[in-house]
């Protein structure tokens, strides 16, 4: 035995092959077990005997000659081999002298065993070196016999040889050979019957004699022959069979038929089988401490095999006793196994035939969970592409695979995701958002154990600009651009093709990131270039044509489609073919690329041509195969660069011979429209199909799991038929078969349907809620066992709706929702529930047919979830330096209110956020009156109510303390104290004398009267004040938010003016009071406020305006 190998190495130069004949076995043992082998069985090979006898000088036919055989013309004759025995068995031929094999045919054949047989003999058979040869394949040897000496002769010419030699004596006195009926040379007897291995080779053979030469042909009596796995041998005399089954037993006839009659011979098969396994052999089993497993061995043959089991190599009768353990036959069981018992238990099966021997290893492990991927692999996809991520573990009990991403919320499981048994995570289609980090848990009840991976989903590479067909002329450059657009952290790599191969070694061919540029071009560089790109994860080609042209003009050359061929002939005329032969027109400076052949069937499709073939532009001659029962006419048409050809003129007619058709229906399908009833339809052959009149078709069915007889009916001018009377969604197994007048169709292929289905009599059951968050539930239920449905399963429905609030005095809502779970689900989520609700359910399982009954319907309540906003805000009561809201409860409370928040902070011109003030209110509260604002100043306040789940989203408003009518009383009584109106006279004043200097200003200039300005409207102090010049607005704390006085702040922080005309803001404002003190002045040079924005334009090139200066020193005072 070779060392550290279990191989068994024998050495027999120096010892008799026969010491080492018998029965081998190995054993490997440790110390979990003992394993055996299949038997060995060593033999000396019978070969090798006879070219040891031949080279000691004992050849393997004996040398003694062989007599001339004289026969009479027309006698049947058989030659014997008989070569010697061999393992394995002998290759037999016939040859003569120079190694030539004599011609065999339907009169002259080799039976299985060798022979020769003559089913009548000519003179032309007569020859003196029939020889018969052996070759052993084993030892690579060739023997012949002694050759046979045949003479033939007619009857006078026997008489006359025989008469030297046998004193004149007539051995052939009787008549001359007549023609005669068949009769069998083998087998003999009418009937004979043969045995057959399955999965073995059915060689059958039947050799007759007779005059004329009998045709042998075979049927089989209990059947049909299996056409896949038929052939017919040696002219139709060996009938074989290959992979034979239990299904080819029977009795199988042969016939003999000559013009003169038939015989028959009848051979019964019967097929025994040695022991094959059904399921497979049984596999090892890993089992943890306590666990339950079964080992099976299951296997069928014929006869019936017996089943005996062993551990260790010992029969389990005689190995120790285990209470955990009880043998069933083929199945051990084990229960509740222990530490300790692990064993390795072989499985014997065998009948008179043969035998199957298996080892299983039976493993009680107690071992915590391991992932076997290695940690932080990254893994690399192409966007929408498949992704597979690993998860391999091992663990005893098995364990349990659970994936999560990121940061491990909930464990992935439903589309995109689908968790294989073998915990690979698959991504049908990646997207990039499925990049990032994968974790996968090993767990199994003596641990856990986790494994961090990562997946990066990258863009595909594409061509953005491919390369163009160029036309260029010799001794020109010619660039080939090929742009493209990959994910920036695969490294791509560039890669240019001509004509499929490498490109050239030349230095002209010059090769960028992005481009291919040929310099000097040739005629050999003609061709089609591809350019490749390459990533480590995908690819994209694109290829153009490069055609090289001279650079020369040369004459104009007229360029036309070819004309039509002539002369079409039909030759070597077949049942399935024919050959035709045509002459090509001219082509007309453009060579002819190739022929194309036409057909019309004119028995079918008068008038319709139809493709047939193609055939290169070099050759006139076609052998075309033909279909029967078809009335052909064919035409050719000719194609050079310019296109093709007019038809040429139709052949003669040809027309082939009925026959059985050649092929069966497609698209056989079964299904039902009822629920008793099953249509089978197909796709109907065409007349062309049908190689023959007559067609039908015929329609066989049986149920699958019954395996019963095929029920069989005929159906013509149809697609479908239906079966009526059928139980409800029960599998069919379905076959259609095509017939003509000439025979019948190949063996058809069985296809599968189903029966009607009805709707689902059951409801699912252990239906029940589980709340995930206050707006979304989870249901689950056990699935309806697949008998109940009663049809395809199309998936569960989920009718669910909200009762009402669970506030008090609510009413009812009985509007329902339906959420419908394709495929067999267990559960499915409610999304977009109402928070704080009672809502009633049931689930309905749904078949094709419709839905089933309703499970029972349960309630179940959504706790508190946050409320909704408040439903208004409102500024009541405003002041200088306080205010009032007013708020209104959310219209969905989503449970009960806990109180209020409001929040406040001032914003300023530039619409910067102050600090922020939060007061909390009682759930009872509807308004709050803040005494402490600053006056003028814009604030922004936010209310949100509060249940015990949290806070919701605020209410937003904005509002602008304002003076009330006390404080505009007392403004005005200061404008009426005598020192204000002394100021306000030094200021009169003032602005006169400034309105005289700005005259005698203007005078210096030219003339400007009033009355002409006044008239013309062209002067800038006529035309209405900008905002930007009204300096009253300074008088203001906040120029863009100070409401006027006397105005109210509504609700949506917009300001209005009432109908005071005694504040001073008015005057600031230049609104449609005006000012009382000098209104003649007034009313000539200031304009409306509401138009004041027009004469913007005019402002920086006039003098300074009387008015605008006035407004100056109001504003100053």
């Amino acid at each position: 035995m070779k060392a550290h190998s279990g191989t068994l190495v024998v050495d027999i130069s120096r010892e008799k092959v026969e010491n080492y004949e018998g029965v081998y076995q190995c054993t490997a043992r440790n110390k979990h077990g003992t394993a055996v082998s299949n038997n060995i069985v060593v033999r000396q090979s019978i070969a090798f005997s006879a070219l040891r006898a031949l080279l000691e000088g004992s050849p393997l036919w004996s040398k003694e000659k062989i007599k001339p055989i004289v026969v009479q013309e027309g006698v049947s004759l058989v030659l014997p081999c008989r070569p010697p025995a061999g393992l394995p068995p002998p290759i037999i031929f016939w040859m003569d002298n120079n190694f030539q094999r004599l011609p065999q045919s339907r009169r002259v054949s080799q039976s299985l065993n060798g022979d020769l047989y003559f089913s009548n003999v000519r003179r032309e058979d007569s020859r003196s070196d029939y020889i018969c040869y052996a070759r052993f394949p084993h030892t690579q040897t060739i023997q012949q016999k002694q050759p046979i000496n045949v003479r033939v002769l007619n009857l006078d010419a026997i008489n006359d040889t025989m008469a030297d030699f046998y004193n004149d004596t007539d051995l052939f006195s009787e008549a001359p050979v007549d023609e005669r009926r068949p009769t069998f040379l083998i087998p003999s007897g009418s009937s004979s019957s043969k045995m057959v291995l399955r999965g073995h080779v059915l060689e059958m053979e039947c050799i007759a004699e007779g005059l004329p030469t009998p045709e042998i042909s075979w049927t089989k009596v209990s059947g049909d022959l299996p056409a896949r796995r038929t052939s017919f041998l040696h002219y139709n005399k060996t009938l074989r069979i290959v992979n034979v089954s239990e299904s080819d037993a029977g009795d199988y006839r042969c016939t003999a038929k000559n013009q003169l009659g038939a015989v028959h011979h009848t051979i019964h098969v019967s097929v025994k089988a040695a022991p094959y396994w059904i399921s497979g052999p049984p596999i090892n089993l890993v089992l943890a401490p306590r666990e339950n497993g079964v080992l099976t061995c299951r296997a069928s043959g014929t006869p019936k095999p017996s089943i005996t089991w062993s551990m260790n190599g010992i029969p389990i009768e005689n190995s120790p006793k285990d209470v955990g353990r009880k043998v069933e036959d083929d199945t051990i069981i084990f229960t509740e196994v222990q530490t300790g018992s692990s064993a390795v238990y072989q499985c014997n099966i065998s009948n008179d035939y043969g035998y199957l021997l298996s080892n299983a290893f039976v493993n009680v492990l107690s071992e915590p969970p391991r992932v076997l991927t290695p940690a932080n692999k990254v893994y690399q996809v192409i966007k929408n592409h498949q992704a597979l991520i690993d998860c391999a573990s091992f663990g005893s009990p098995i364990p349990k695979i659970t994936w999560f991403k990121g940061s491990r919320s909930i464990s992935l499981d439903g589309d995109p995701y689908i968790t294989h048994d073998n915990g690979t995570l698959e991504i049908h289609v990646a997207q990039a958002q499925n990049s990032g980090k994968y974790t996968c848990v090993a767990r199994n009840s003596l641990g856990i154990y986790e494994n961090h991976v990562h997946l990066e989903v990258k863009e595909p590479t594409r061509i953005l600009k491919q390369p163009e067909y160029k036309v260029v002329q010799r001794g020109r450059s010619v660039v080939f651009e090929c742009k493209v657009k990959h994910d920036p952290s695969l490294i791509p790599t560039m890669t240019w093709l001509k004509d499929d191969g490498e490109l050239p070694d030349d230095e002209r061919l010059i090769v960028d990131s992005d481009s291919l540029t040929i310099t000097e071009v040739t005629e050999n560089d003609a061709g089609v270039y591809t350019c490749i790109m390459n990533t480590t994860l995908d690819h994209d080609s694109a290829s153009a044509e490069l055609t090289v042209v001279e650079a020369t003009p040369t004459p104009a050359v007229v360029y036309e489609r070819p004309d039509p061929p002539t002369d079409l002939e039909l030759t070597d005329q077949k049942k399935r073919s024919v050959q035709l032969t045509w002459t090509p027109g001219d082509e007309h400076n453009s060579l002819i690329q190739k022929f194309l052949i036409q057909y019309e069937d004119s028995l079918h499709h008068r008038g319709h041509w139809h493709n047939l073939t193609e055939v290169p532009g070099t050759r006139t001659t076609a052998h075309l195969k033909l279909s029967p029962y078809v009335h052909y006419t064919f035409r050719v048409l000719a194609l050079n660069a310019m296109g093709f050809s007019r038809p040429s003129f139709p052949s003669r007619m040809y027309k082939t011979d009925p026959a059985a058709p050649d092929e069966n229906p497609t698209g056989v399908e079964g299904f039902g429209t009822e629920h008793n009833n099953l249509v089978i339809s197909w796709k109907p052959l065409s007349g062309f199909q049908a190689n023959g009149p007559g067609l039908h078709y015929k329609v066989m069915w049986r149920q699958k799991a019954l395996d019963s007889e095929w029920t069989t009916v005929t159906v013509a001018n149809n697609s479908k038929f239906v079966v009526l009377g059928t139980p409800t969604f029960v599998p069919y197994e379905l076959k259609v078969q095509a017939v003509n007048d000439h025979g019948d169709g190949p063996e058809p292929k069985i296809a599968e349907g189903y029966s009607g289905e009805d709707l689902p009599i059951a409801a699912p059951e252990n239906v029940q809620a589980i709340i995930v968050n206050s707006t979304l539930a989870e249901v689950h239920w056990d699935p309806v066992p697949l008998h109940l449905i009663r049809g395809h399963l199309k998936g569960y429905k989920v009718y669910y709706w909200r009762k009402h609030s669970l506030h008090k005095h609510n009413p009812d809502h009985m509007e329902k929702d339906i959420l419908t779970f394709s495929g067999n689900h267990t559960r499915g989520m409610l999304p977009g529930l109402h928070p704080f609700s009672l809502y009633s359910f049931n689930v309905r399982v749904y078949n094709g047919k419709g839905e089933g009954p309703p499970s029972p319907t349960q309630q179940f309540k959504m706790p508190e979830g946050v409320p909704g906003p408040p439903s208004s805000l409102l500024v009541s009561n405003p002041n200088l330096d306080s205010l009032t809201l007013e708020w209104g409860p959310p219209h969905d409370r989503n449970g009960h209110i806990t109180g209020y928040t409001l929040k406040y902070q001032p914003v300023n011109n530039s619409n910067e956020l102050g600090p922020v003030e939060e007061v909390a209110l009682a759930a009872n509260e509807t308004s709050i009156t803040l005494p402490t604002l600053k006056y003028s100043t814009r604030y922004k306040f936010y209310l949100n109510a509060k249940t015990v789940t949290g806070p919701g989203p605020a209410i937003t408003q904005e509002v602008v303390p304002i003076m009330d009518e006390a404080v505009a009383s007392r403004q005005v009584d200061i404008a009426t104290q005598g020192w204000f109106i002394g100021l306000m006279c030094a200021i009169a004043l003032l602005i006169l004398i400034l309105l005289i200097i700005c005259f005698i200003q203007r005078n210096k200039g030219g003339k400007y009267p009033v009355k002409e300005k006044e008239d013309a409207h062209t002067d800038p102090e006529f035309q209405p004040m900008k905002d930007d010049d009204c300096t009253f607005v300074e008088y203001s704390d906040n120029e863009d938010h100070k409401p006027l006085k006397g105005s109210r702040t509504p609700s949506n922080g917009t300001v209005k003016r009432d109908d005071s005309d005694d504040s001073l803001v008015d005057y600031g404002e230049g609104g449609d009071g005006q000012f009382n003190e000098d209104g003649s002045f007034i009313g000539q040079y200031s304009g409306k406020s509401a138009s004041r924005d027009t004469a913007e334009g005019h402002e920086s090139s006039e003098a300074p305006s009387p008015i605008n200066a006035m407004n100056s020193l109001n504003s100053f005072v």
